[in-house]
Parts: C-alpha cells; sequence; structure tokens
C-alpha cells in the first residue's frame, strides 16, 4: 500500500460538486504542486486554483488535507472539491496520475481503511449497503447497525467460541490438568445460547431482506383483468399496452417505483391461462418463475366476469405460497358478477380510476417491517449467520457424544464465517487463552 490512489468520490454525471480523493503517502506532495502551496493545514478548507504542469489553470476548488493517521484511510488524504460535471473532474484525475498516483480500485479506500485499522469490514459493509438502501426503513437499520451493536454482538460470540476451542483442546491434550467440573455443561450452554441468536438473526433478516434490496411485486391474474392498467395506475404513466383483447401481455414487464419511503420493482405478468400458442405459453411459464421471485403478489380478478375455470386455477396456483398476497377485485365501476366462492377479503377497486385502498394497505404492510431487533443487511452476512449457528447446534450435540475433535472442527467452521466481518481467527488466541487461563506448561 505503498503507491497513492485517486478517485472520484461522487457520483458520475452532471452536479453542482464533485468530489476527488487522493490517499497515500504523495498526497500532500501532489496536492502542493497542484495548488503553488507551500504548506497547508489539516482539516482546514481552503478556497484555491488548480494548476496542471504546464501551469494552465484547472479549475478553482475547494482543497481539504487529513493527515494521517487522522482520516478516512489512516494515510494521508486531501479532497478535492471541484465544479461538478464530466470534464473537470476527468481533466483533474488525469493531472493526478500523471503527478505519481493511480487511479483507485473499486473499494480500495475502504480496503485500506480497514487495513488500518480504521473500521471493521462490518462497518465497511454496513456503509455500503446503507448507500444503496431502498428505503427509509433500511437506512434506519443499517444506521443502527452502525453504531456497532451488531459488531459487539458478534465479536461476542466469537470470542465465547475461541475461549470453548481452547477448554475443549485442554480436554484433549491435558486431560490429568483440573478443569471445573461443570465444564461441558457451560460449553453446552455457550453453544445454545450463541447458536440461538444467530438463528434469530438469520431469521430476521431473511423475512425483511426487502427492505435493502428492494420489494419485488408480482401482478398475476388470468387475462385480461386488468394487470396492465394496475401496473400503469401504479407507475402513474402508460408502461404497458392494454387491450380487452386476452392475451396482450405475452412478456413480464418490469418497472420500479416509490410508495411513500419505499422503493417497489413490479413485474407485470402474462395472463395465466392453457393456451396452444408456443410464445404465450413462454409467458405463463415467466408468470409462474415470477411468483417464485416475488416478495408480494397482487392478485387480479375482475368484478365483471363470473368466476370460471382460469379464476379457480389462480386460487389453486396460490393455495400453497406463502409470499404476502393482496386479493384485487377489479373493475369495481362496472356491474359485478363475479362470485367470491372462496371467501378472500378482497380489496375491490377500479384500476383506472383510484388506487388509494391498495396503496395504503401495500404501504401499511411494508411500513409493519420496522423491527428493533438486530438484523443484517449484507445477503453474504445472513448466509454467514445461518452457517455458523448450524455449525454451533451440530457441535452441541457431538459435545453430547464426547466427539470433541470433531467439535472442534464445527466450531472453527463458524469461526471462520464470522472471520468474514470481525477479524481473521488466529491460532495463536487458542494458545492464549490455554496458557492464560490454565497455566499448562509452566
Amino acid at each position: 500500500m505503498n503507491d497513492t490512489i485517486a478517485a472520484i468520490a461522487t457520483a458520475y454525471g452532471v452536479g453542482s460538486i464533485c468530489i476527488v480523493r487522493l490517499s497515500g503517502e504523495k498526497a500532500l506532495k501532489i496536492a502542493l504542486k497542484l495548488s503553488r502551496k507551500k504548506n497547508l493545514t489539516p482539516r482546514q478548507a481552503i478556497f484555491t486554483k488548480l494548476f496542471n504542469q504546464n501551469n494552465e489553470l484547472i479549475d478553482e476548488a475547494i482543497m481539504i488535507y487529513f493527515k494521517a493517521p487522522f482520516s478516512f484511510t489512516g494515510e494521508d488524504i486531501v479532497e478535492f472539491q471541484t465544479h461538478g460535471g464530466f470534464s473537470v473532474s476527468e481533466i483533474l484525475l488525469e493531472e493526478l496520475v500523471g503527478l505519481g498516483a493511480r487511479l483507485a480500485l473499486a473499494g480500495e479506500f475502504s480496503k485500506r481503511a480497514c487495513l488500518n485499522g480504521k473500521m471493521t469490514p462490518l462497518k465497511a459493509l454496513n456503509i455500503q449497503e446503507l448507500i444503496l438502501s431502498k428505503s427509509a426503513l433500511a437506512a434506519k437499520i443499517i444506521a443502527r447497525n452502525l453504531q456497532g451493536k451488531l459488531g459487539e454482538l458478534l465479536e461476542k460470540i466469537r470470542t465465547d467460541l475461541v475461549k470453548t476451542l481452547a477448554f475443549v483442546e485442554v480436554s484433549i491434550d491435558y486431560a490429568d490438568d483440573d478443569l471445573p467440573s461443570d465444564l461441558l455443561e457451560q460449553i453446552a450452554k455457550m453453544c445454545e445460547e450463541n447458536a440461538k441468536i444467530l438463528k434469530e438473526i438469520y431469521t430476521l433478516s431473511q423475512s425483511k431482506k426487502g427492505l435493502i434490496e428492494g420489494f419485488k411485486i408480482a401482478i398475476i391474474g388470468k387475462p385480461n383483468v386488468g394487470k396492465s392498467s394496475l401496473l400503469n395506475a401504479l407507475l402513474s404513466y402508460e408502461r404497458a399496452i392494454v387491450s380487452d383483447i386476452a392475451g396482450t401481455t405475452r412478456d413480464t414487464i418490469e418497472e420500479s417505483f416509490k410508495l411513500g419511503t419505499h422503493l417497489l420493482r413490479i413485474i407485470d405478468t402474462a395472463g395465466i391461462r392453457e393456451s396452444k400458442d408456443s410464445i404465450e405459453q413462454m409467458g405463463v411459464a415467466l408468470s409462474k418463475k415470477s411468483l417464485e421471485d416475488a416478495d408480494i403478489i397482487l392478485a387480479v380478478f375482475d368484478a365483471s366476469r363470473k368466476e370460471d375455470e382460469e379464476d379457480e386455477k389462480i386460487f389453486e396456483l396460490l393455495a400453497n405460497t406463502d409470499k404476502k398476497i393482496f386479493w384485487i377485485l377489479n373493475k369495481n365501476d362496472l356491474e359485478r358478477v363475479f362470485k367470491n366462492t372462496q371467501n378472500k377479503n378482497f380489496i375491490k377497486l377500479s384500476a383506472q380510476k383510484d388506487l388509494t385502498l391498495l396503496k395504503k394497505q401495500l404501504q401499511n404492510y411494508l411500513n409493519s417491517f420496522d423491527s428493533e431487533g438486530i438484523m443484517v443487511s449484507s445477503l453474504e452476512l445472513i448466509q454467514s449467520c445461518k452457517i455458523s449457528s448450524e455449525a454451533i447446534f451440530r457441535a452441541k450435540e457431538l459435545l453430547k457424544e464426547n466427539s470433541l475433535e470433531l467439535f472442534a472442527f464445527e466450531l472453527n467452521l463458524a469461526l471462520s464465517e464470522l472471520a468474514k466481518f470481525t477479524k481473521d481467527f488466529q491460532r495463536s488466541e487458542i494458545l492464549d487463552e490455554m496458557f492464560g487461563n490454565f497455566c499448562l506448561g509452566k
């Protein structure tokens, strides 16, 4: 990490301000050359002109110097706040490279911060997830994680596992030494508690991951019940073709829209029915696939038509799903002849006139996902919590059989998963615990 890196820190495009960052041992030297200054006071913003190597003006900018180790990366950092746009920032970046910096790799600033002890991998991950969060609730949950509660909990579990491995290895290698008589009971209790905590984090995070990724909504129904009209009304513009001809929508149409503070991905699917048309059959297959991918289903029926076999197939298709379903009876501005034989709690509306009731119920459902419980935002960390929890549960069962070697293997697996977000597991930690707590090998 001896080289100096540079990158544009703001979103690419036209804007009032663009931030370019420079990090590394040459950062101050390069900044002084650009600004023709003799020195810079740390953490003091100055307004200055920036020149290229031919002494031509690049821009007038605000420049701030952060002296190591009191910076984001732990290295010398200089931040340039230039006028926004495509050209100025690119010219400045080229000049920085010409003066001895190189273009930063993706995530390299955060990587250096982690390697220099300025942040944990978990915090770096949370910052990235906060940037990408799809709703205000997601941002709120991730912000709580940034306060350190999740990191503290994972670090405690990690410490418990390391200590337990030390106990086990003492039992294996130093069987003649005096160990607490209730040691196995204490270990079993520790395994039970920590496995349960990780499982709860996994379960809560898995059930609410739509907050982080953005919820996917699939509109399902037989042909010509008003699915495309419903899509257009939710998007507030004519995205899908609306026609009285059954089978008009043959492919899935995906669009995003905001509802309150939530970003939703909505999918209008082909009408589900039996058809000999090969193209329409492909559309129906895609519709069924959308059911599997969706977090929420809008099941649409036509109030102006009698319930028939195609409606029955929709009910059957949705009978065994565990997804949240909003049952919608559309075209209520027409004479109602649909018989609710399934006794569903339908939302009655006309997609071409008013969706207030549907939007209100959708928003209430999405807002209910707020939680004070600890959850994680990263899909990788969600899986790591699951794998760790299962490994610790298996270890507890192996303990009953006195299979200490296999027990240790499972705890090592759990530690390796948690190490992705805490810190690497070092063998010396086991030795520290063994010799520190038991005075072995004296």
